[in-house]
């Protein structure tokens, strides 16, 4: 049964109910009910069980090579026939495409090793079975072992290759399945009509080398590469599901009869009313109705300090609640809140697609209609005019050419770089998500930093003691700590700390009781303390005249001054701020002298944000910005011409990390920042960021190294394979060196990839 206002599904035996017209109705809630009953007629036209379910938008899904490709249901990529992915992940962290990918790999790494081995034979020392099997029963062994190997765990590669034959995509897949296909067809012939294979290709028994062990050791490897793939894509959903998981499941909602019960958060509409108790997450965007408390706000501003609400003020859904309570006007629910629009800015930002991704496939794309008409026309030319028996040597010629051209080498070139150059910057202490940051990186010129966390601790310090003229700053300190031991506000720890850094003794308190939105106040070894705004001086009858210039001297520094009295008079303030990290000015001075323009992107006020940035030479200072306000900064900055970075560390920050061409996150930061990000600084020092610079470049100058020495053999092996050398030398190249030159510039790429493992960086700190 429905409820027949919203269509929400109901128990039939809910307490909700109402009784008009003879008709039973049951409601979700008597909000619900209430709105029935102010207009019955608007809702009686149809039985409640046949209203239908309130329409949700439905998942949308794309492919992650070609995000121009928007389907309502899952299934295949028409261009390069991949399997199409949610454009929104969801909390489920599943990934059947991976599972069943990584299943194949673990299978056709068990076949490919013994068909390996046996392929070297005499090559493999201690190998048992060199000698004891003739080359025929070899060959036959090789091909029952292969088979699976290329039938089963190869068969994505096969379809998506065919996919991109019929659609006239070619891409990497093509390349795959033509040069595997050709190699188990051929060596399979070799196997079932040795007899129809020139003299000049059989050995002294009649037997024709096979090629099992190439076809199958092309599908492990390209196997591997797409689990190493299909991973760095799933972790690029994280983010999203750790945003999913910051909104509460639930909401406290009150019903008209003053009557309070837990519903499911998808259950809350506009104009509802939520009890928000000490603690909780707020659950919906809305507006505070009655109650007072401060709300840590982290997850929007990046600012570590709580901020009052009282009713008129306007809160956020996920964020959290301190020690008060109160009672909220829902205002936007489901996919409008803050919280649903930067899930989605993120997941935007996170399908575009890496530009060096698309390098192979472009090459692919001219190199494969040209292998196949080398291949075919190798095969003609030598049936019409080559020697007895003339399509023998044609075969042997078109397999030739499509073992040589094989992109085992090619789909290396760029994986092979990566992973290394992954390697190298985790020992530096720089994360690099995937190869579109590492290329991405080396053309920034602009850099937008967050203040809290990534120029600053990230934490708030007692940073200043100022009593009034003749009184003792030690005992106003230890005086306002005793009592700050008692509150669980953030500033209070602060306070704390700064007195046990200067050995400043803290007694008990006698008594303590706290104002929300004003301080605390008690009772310290027999003086009245307070400690707490001019709002809570004021309501103590204390005259706070005397610190105003003390405490607007400290604001313009960007601390937060709180004020102390002590038996009815002012004592003095305490400054409270964050610091700015050691590293920091050494980090800005070394970008600014690389060329590296930096602009300041806050949530902090404009004074707080200023200070920092006069201390650190910043000339550019954004500040007072939401979200959505840092991703929009990014956009202008890209639109102006600028390559842009963006380093951070919150959740507020995600947007703008997503969004920029890098982003930068720091290790000691969120992990929802870390997982938009596409570089994290593990140490959280901006030093990091002139090393991720170095190895950027490197690694795109070794990528392209990588690509020549696949192509290469490549250029030089296919015309030689097709028999231009015959006529003069009398030369052609076997299956199997052509099998052997494949191999070659693998090894080429492999060898000089690993050369980045020593790319200098500069000092690591």
């Amino acid at each position: 049964m429905r409820d027949p206002v919203c269509g929400m599904q109901v128990d039939p035996a809910g307490d909700v109910r109402v009784t008009h017209a003879g008709e039973a109705y049951v409601f979700c809630r008597t909000a619900c009910r209430d709105r029935f009953l102010a207009d019955p007629d608007a809702y009686t036209g149809d039985s409640p069980a046949e209203l239908p379910a309130p329409a949700k938008p439905g998942t949308r899904y794309t492919c992650p090579m070609d995000p121009e490709i928007v389907r309502d249901e899952p299934g295949s990529c028409p261009i390069c026939g991949m399997a199409l992915e949610p454009m929104v992940p969801s909390a489920d962290e599943g990934n059947p495409e991976l599972d069943d990918f990584t299943r194949r790999f673990w299978v056709s790494l068990v076949f490919t090793v013994p068909v390996f081995v046996l392929a070297m034979g005499e090559m493999v020392p201690g190998n048992p079975l060199a000698g004891r099997l003739s080359p025929r029963w070899l060959a036959i062994v090789q091909g029952l072992l292969a088979a699976p190997v290329v039938l089963w765990c190869g068969a994505p590669f096969f379809a998506r290759g065919w996919a991109s034959i019929r659609t006239r995509n070619l891409n990497m897949f093509t390349l795959i399945a033509l040069g595997t296909g050709a190699a188990f067809a051929y060596s399979l012939a070799a196997i079932l009509a040795p007899g129809a294979f020139p003299a000049a290709f059989r050995a002294s028994d009649g037997s024709v080398a096979v090629y099992f062990e190439a076809a199958a050791v092309i599908i492990t490897l390209v196997l591997l590469g797409q689990v190493l793939e299909l991973r760095a894509r799933s972790r690029t959903g994280a983010a999203i599901r750790a945003l999913l998981g910051l909104a509460p499941d639930t909401a406290r909602r009150i019903d008209a009869d003053g009557g309070e019960h837990d519903v499911p958060l998808d259950q809350v509409c506009a104009g509802d009313r939520l009890r928000v108790r000490p603690g909780e997450k707020v659950p919906v965007d809305g507006v505070v109705i009655e109650g007072q408390s401060a709300v840590d706000e982290s997850m929007l501003t990046g600012e570590p300090l709580p901020v009052a609400k009282a009713p008129g003020d306007a809160v956020v859904g996920a964020t959290l609640n301190g020690t008060g309570a109160f009672v909220i006007r829902a205002e936007r629910v489901g996919d409008e809140t803050l919280l649903a629009r930067i899930v989605r800015s993120v997941a935007e930002a996170q399908r575009s697609r890496a530009p060096i991704q698309g390098v192979a496939d472009r090459v692919a794309g001219v190199f494969v209609p040209a292998v196949v008409a080398v291949s075919l026309v190798s095969f003609a030319v030598w049936s019409l005019v080559g020697p007895e028996p003339p399509m023998a040597h044609g075969l042997v010629a078109a397999v030739a050419v499509l073992i040589i051209a094989c992109p085992c080498a090619l789909g290396l070139a760029v994986p092979m770089s990566i992973m290394v150059a992954m390697g190298r910057g985790a020992s530096a202490g720089v994360l690099f998500r995937n190869a579109e940051a590492i290329e991405r990186l080396r053309d920034v010129d602009t850099l937008v930093v967050d203040k809290t966390g990534t120029l600053t601790e990230g934490r708030p310090a007692l940073v200043a003691v100022e009593p009034v003229p003749g009184g003792d700053a030690a005992e106003m300190l230890g005086l306002a700590a005793s009592l700050e031991r008692a509150s669980e506000h953030p500033l209070a720890a602060a306070v704390l700390a700064g007195a046990a850094e200067r050995g400043v003794r803290v007694p008990a308190a006698g008594s303590f009781s706290s104002r929300t939105g004003q301080g605390v106040e008690g009772e310290v070894g027999g003086r009245r303390v307070a400690v707490g705004n001019a709002r809570l001086l004021e309501a103590l009858d204390v005259d706070a005249g005397s610190l105003a210039a003390l405490a607007s001297a400290q604001r313009k520094a960007g601390r937060t001054a709180m004020l102390v009295a002590i038996d009815g008079a002012a004592a003095g303030v305490l400054a409270v701020a964050d610091p700015i990290k050691a590293s920091t000015p050494g980090a800005v001075a070394a970008l600014r002298e690389a060329g590296i323009r930096l602009v300041m992107a806050t949530g902090d006020e404009r004074a707080t944000a200023d200070a920092v940035a006069d201390a650190l030479g910043i000339d550019r200072v954004e500040a007072g910005l939401l979200p959505e306000d840092k991703a929009g900064l990014v956009e202008r900055l890209e639109a102006s011409g600028r390559k842009v970075a963006v380093a951070g560390d919150g959740i507020n920050d995600a947007p703008a990390l997503a969004r920029a061409r890098v982003g930068i996150a720091m290790g000691t930061g969120t992990d929802v920042a870390m997982e938009s990000a596409g570089v994290t600084l593990v140490r959280g020092d901006l030093r990091g960021i002139s090393r991720a610079l170095a190895l950027s470049r490197a690694t795109m100058a070794n990528v392209r190294q990588n690509l020549f020495f696949a192509l290469v053999y490549n250029a030089v092996g296919v015309p030689v394979a097709a028999g231009v050398l015959y006529p003069t030398l009398g030369l052609l190249l076997d299956p199997m060196l052509a099998a052997a030159a494949m191999s070659l510039s693998s090894v080429s790429v492999i060898t000089n990839a690993l050369r980045l493992r020593r790319a200098p960086l500069g000092e690591v700190a």
